[in-house]
């Protein structure tokens, strides 16, 4: 029976290119010359901690970061979970981006729930982080593709691991 995975992982590649293109741009722009401006990133805890010297030079970085990680990966921008902005010795500030892997349990259920309510001839089972379907023939499991597409559009998701 033919089946495939729904998932999110995160495209550690081109996140990193992304952040490094970003903060060469930080660093290149006049405004932000002298000033504690700069990006970094811990693959381990998954997270993006940008600096600035206030809340405004904060949403000019993030209006840089943005666009270069859409630009390497669509919908990267929809897995960032922002904290509270923090300050930080005197009038310096930090905020730090949590990135959102793989699919949490209510979006796995919230998509099991479309695909049996959605009247097409497929089984979804929540498997860990991500989410199975299997169907008789590969056209259900198209049409279920473009149905989860359509409907999940908050959050960026993967389609693979076909088998026939």
């Amino acid at each position: 029976m033919p089946s495939f995975d729904i998932s999110s992982e995160v495209n550690m590649a081109n996140l990193t290119n992304s952040i490094d293109v970003a903060s060469r741009m930080i660093i290149n722009r006049y405004d932000f010359k002298g000033t504690s401006a700069k990006v970094e990133f811990s693959e381990k805890e998954l997270t993006i901690t940008l600096y600035g010297d206030s809340d405004f030079q904060l949403g000019q970085i993030k209006d840089i970061l943005l666009p270069a990680m859409e630009k390497k990966e669509a919908d990267s921008s929809k897995r960032l979970d922002p904290q509270d902005i923090q300050t930080v010795s005197g009038n310096k500030v930090k905020q730090v981006l949590k990135l959102k892997s793989g699919i949490d349990s209510e979006l796995a259920k919230k998509i099991v729930k479309l695909l049996k309510d959605s009247g097409l001839k497929v089984q979804s089972a929540i498997q860990g982080e991500s989410v199975r379907v299997s169907g008789a023939k590969r056209d259900n499991l198209q049409d279920a593709i473009a149905f989860v597409k359509k409907s999940i559009t908050d959050f960026p998701l993967q389609f693979g691991n076909f088998r026939d």
